[in-house]
């Protein structure tokens, strides 16, 4: 007699958890957590729904996940099979054991350049693969926009797709063979010709040919929805493997997989063609398919955070081909209004950048709101695309919602993001409405319910609008065969839970949105040589742990607002672990699709955390800086003879030393006959490197400018607000704002960019009422600013060397740093800076526990960029701890633009 899997809430009495624990413990050689942390970072994947786990496994091999298998089946206990929790349906989530795959099984097992094949297991994400095979000339051909940092069992567990389908095809068009256990312990080698089909599936198959030959729609690319049946008819070649593609983790478990591989093109160049409208655009589409494009993407205008580089329209085809004559044909065959052919790869992509980023431009409203899947990916046939775009705008607008579609024209697969409110009964009430109509619809076109990320949660009690219950019937009795005790991700695709159903924010107070502002498309978890010039997430880059990625302590703080998993609220010892490696970089500000601000969640979560309780050393120390300055100075350099436990900071760190001579001395009671900027002295400029000031007014003098300093004390309040002590940065703010409110509306330049930050977003975010706060934060100029703005015509001296060294994280993420590179042109200094954090980061780096990954920081961009330099180059490094780092761990002295041009005037 089977043991049928029994509903989850009986497996989550206290002595049945801790036995299952113990049991996984003993019989796998990987990492079991049944702690609060591991299973609140598992709630969620990218879609709306959460099922909480009772644990998670990361398995090392195959064995492992045998052995978790053999476990959970013994129990009753369902598992769960999850790559990079991209998933967008709600497959990736689930209520028993989290077999987590992104820790151990990662590896290319061995390429065959010649067969052009390569063996993987689960966990590899699609851009290892790719980078592993790119140098024989080959790629893998699905290539979905999360390839930086999805996983290929992922991908065939949803039968992934992405940008080149049109010429490659989905996931399961790409696998020759796969190495699954089934949840009654089976180990299957799946391929054509029946090969390794479990017990029942072909006598199953024989039974309903006449069924699986006409019950699925004809003349669609893009049919991801339901079990892929009909790749067993005979005349296909009785593919099990193929058929496998796309089942969501229900029939069994992948641990390992043969892919076929690509070349990639030769001469690849990216066309982008212009059009009025989306609609005119994807009726374009389907004319262009017989040309052999790579690619034919679409999106409008209003998903586009920056158009440059893109042709003049209100949408456009990014069009991918092999060769410029391919281009020049294709042109001729477009009706565009527009075109536009790039054949440089940094062009490209940036090009692409934009098409990739709209899965998280496309969560936000114009006015700030947000937006949801749920209807996420539905798919057409080509031809039908733009009849049905019409139809969907019209239906959006009767149910009273909104939503920008993009995506796979060339396939007739289309997303769209939709203002769905999904916190009230009403709104939970329009959205399943609204899910309704437009799968009816879908299925008036002859199209799929999903077209790329699978059914999930989100669409499968919807399938039997698209394929009738006899077939909907046989999925179940497939589903049966493969998985008798029903222990596989049970609620998805078959017998689904109803799609209102799980959603993430039921129970999640009203007070606290912003904690799910987060949607999970993972652009944090990026790493390695392809995570590119940006900033977030370096403690994730430096550590691989979910938990210290954005997206990870997102979820914890959204746990923390439930208060199901993670249960003691604000005095949370999970979440403060979490945050206690963020940098407080903003990186995710800019960086994060959705514009997740965790250093500002960060500040808030220690303010409250601290409330009435003791704080660390180093916050009453470095947290206090400004003050002990103030108040001490130089005097102060005596503590850095004693051992710096004593400050709150790391054995492996001196304290800086404090300058004998303040800036503000320095400049003194000095008149302008005329100002026309003020010069902030902040605390790092003013204490520990007034050189950068007095090179600053040199510069600026030079320049034209006449100078001048607030007319008393100030302090952005950045060291306040990084600690968490957000009481004394209002009382800062406010001091400062009465120090210059007779200069409010007078240009402020701010030389240290982490203040510059603070007043241009913390400054009015933590002031909202008071009107001077956004005065002086739109006052606020960067040094290359100022000159750029205030003496366009001066001309800097000339250098002619290379430059390296690093963006400072707040001018990446707040400030932005165009003027920065123009005025670097203009003085001859050749080459890019580097991305990422130094990983000093103010107090961050200083603090006991820190060292290891602040180093580890460091070495992500800009140690290896400093290394790699010639002995010529300029090192460059506006901010105070940036440069403090470099003197540290390369031993050589950074310094700040100002200072670079002080010296080139001096040499004058």
């Amino acid at each position: 007699m089977r043991r049928q899997v029994r509903h989850p809430d009986l497996v989550r009495k206290h002595h049945e958890l801790s036995e299952l624990e113990a049991a996984l413990r003993a019989a796998v050689a990987g990492d079991v957590d049944f702690g609060a942390t591991a299973r609140a970072l598992m709630t969620m994947d990218a879609s709306n729904y959460r099922r909480v786990p009772v644990g998670v496994v990361a398995p090392r091999d195959a064995g492992d996940v045998a052995a978790v298998l053999s476990v959970c089946r013994e129990r009753g206990v369902p598992v769960v099979a999850r790559g990079g929790g991209t998933s967008i349906a709600g497959q990736a989530t689930g209520t028993g054991v989290v077999l987590d795959f992104t820790r151990h099984m990662r590896a290319v097992v061995s390429v065959d350049h010649a067969a052009r094949t390569a063996v993987v297991q689960p966990g590899v994400v699609l851009d290892r693969l790719r980078d592993a095979v790119r140098p024989y000339g080959l790629t893998f051909g699905p290539d979905p926009s999360t390839h930086s940092r999805c996983t290929l069992g992922g991908m065939i567990g949803n039968n992934a797709c992405g940008a080149h389908s049109v010429a490659w095809g989905t996931t399961a068009d790409n696998v020759l063979g796969l190495d699954v256990l089934t949840y009654g312990g089976e180990r299957l080698r799946l391929g054509r010709e029946w090969q390794g089909a479990p017990a029942g599936l072909r006598e199953l198959v024989d039974a309903r040919l006449a069924l699986l030959r006409t019950g699925y729609p004809a003349g669609l690319p893009r049919r991801i929805s339901g079990y892929a049946l009909d790749a067993l008819l005979p005349e296909r070649g009785a593919d099990v493997a193929r058929s496998y593609c796309g089942s969501e983790g229900t029939l069994g478990v992948l641990t390992e997989a043969t892919v076929r591989l690509v070349p990639l093109p030769a001469s690849p160049v990216l066309v982008v063609l212009g059009y009025a409208d989306e609609s005119a655009a994807a009726d374009a589409a389907a004319g262009l398919l017989p040309l052999g494009p790579l690619t034919v993407e679409g999106m409008a205008a209003d998903l586009v955070r920056g158009a440059e580089g893109l042709p003049r329209g209100g949408a456009w085809l990014f069009v991918e081909v092999d060769g410029p004559a391919a281009a020049q044909e294709l042109v001729r065959a477009a009706d565009a209004s527009d075109t536009a052919l790039v054949t440089d790869p940094a062009g490209q992509r940036a090009l692409w950048r934009i098409r990739e980023d709209a899965a998280g431009t496309a969560t936000r409203t114009p006015e700030g709101g947000v937006a949801w899947p749920g209807w996420e990916d539905c798919a057409v046939p080509p031809v039908r695309l733009g009849a049905y775009l019409r139809e969907f705008r019209s239906l959006l607008a009767e149910h009273g919602l909104r939503g920008t579609p993009y995506g796979h024209f060339g396939d007739g697969c289309i997303h769209v993001r939709i203002d769905f409110d999904l916190y009230t009964e009403v709104g939970i009430g329009r959205f399943r409405e609204f899910s309704e109509a437009v799968a009816d619809l879908v299925v008036a076109h002859g199209g799929s319910l999903s077209g790329e990320h699978g059914d999930g949660q989100a669409r499968a009690e919807l399938l039997p609008r698209m394929y009738g219950p006899e077939l909907v019937g046989l999925f179940g009795e497939v589903k049966d065969v493969w998985d008798p005790d029903g222990g596989l991700n049970p609620g998805m695709l078959v017998r689904p839970a109803p799609l209102d159903d799980n959603l993430r924010f039921q129970g999640l107070p009203l007070v606290a949105p912003d904690v799910a502002r987060c949607v999970g498309v993972a652009k944090c978890r990026v790493e390695g040589p392809t995570s590119g010039p940006g900033v977030m997430c370096p403690s994730y880059r430096a550590t691989g742990e979910e938990q210290h990625s954005t997206r990870g302590r997102a979820r914890l703080l959204h746990e923390m607002a439930l208060g199901e998993v993670i249960t003691d609220g604000w005095r949370s010892e999970e979440v403060k672990e979490a945050l206690d490696l963020c940098l407080s970089c903003k990186g995710c500000r800019s960086d994060c699709p959705v514009g997740v601000d965790m250093a500002a969640y960060k500040a808030e979560f220690l303010d409250r955390h601290y409330a009435d309780r003791r704080r660390p050393r180093s916050h009453l120390t470095m947290g206090r800086l400004p003050e002990w300055l103030r108040l001490f100075g130089p005097a102060l350099n005596v503590a850095r003879v004693f051992p710096s436990r004593f400050a709150g900071v790391t054995p492996e760190r001196k304290l800086p030393r404090v300058a004998a001579l303040t800036f503000v001395s320095w400049f003194g009671a000095r008149l302008e006959e005329a100002v026309d900027v003020l010069l902030w002295p902040d605390t790092f400029t003013n204490h520990l490197a007034p050189d950068v000031g007095r090179s600053a007014v040199r510069v600026l003098h030079a320049a034209g400018l006449g100078v001048g300093l607030p007319p008393g004390r100030v302090c952005c309040g950045l060291t306040y607000v990084s600690t968490g002590q957000l009481d004394r940065a209002r009382k800062a703010m406010r001091r400062t704002l009465d120090v210059m409110e007779p200069k409010l509306g007078h240009p402020v330049v701010v030389l240290e960019p982490s203040c510059a930050a603070t007043l241009r977003t913390d400054l009015p975010e933590l002031l909202p009422d008071d009107p001077r706060a956004r005065t002086l934060a739109s006052s606020v100029r960067t040094f290359a600013e100022a000159l750029e703005e205030f003496a366009p015509e001066w001309e800097p001296p000339r250098l002619d060397h290379p430059v390296v060294g690093q963006t400072h994280c707040h001018q990446h993420a707040v400030l932005g740093d165009a003027p920065d590179r123009r005025l670097r042109e203009r003085m001859g200094l050749v080459g890019e800076l580097s991305g990422g954090c130094c990983g000093l980061a103010g107090n961050f780096g200083f603090e006991p526990g820190h060292y290891d990954v602040s180093v580890a920081c460091a070495e992500d961009q800009l140690l290896p960029a400093i290394r790699a330099s010639a002995d010529n180059a300029v090192l460059l490094a506006d901010g105070f701890s940036c440069r403090t780092q470099l003197d540290d761990l390369a031993g050589r002295r950074a310094r700040h633009i100002a200072e670079v041009l002080a010296e080139a005037l001096r040499e004058q």
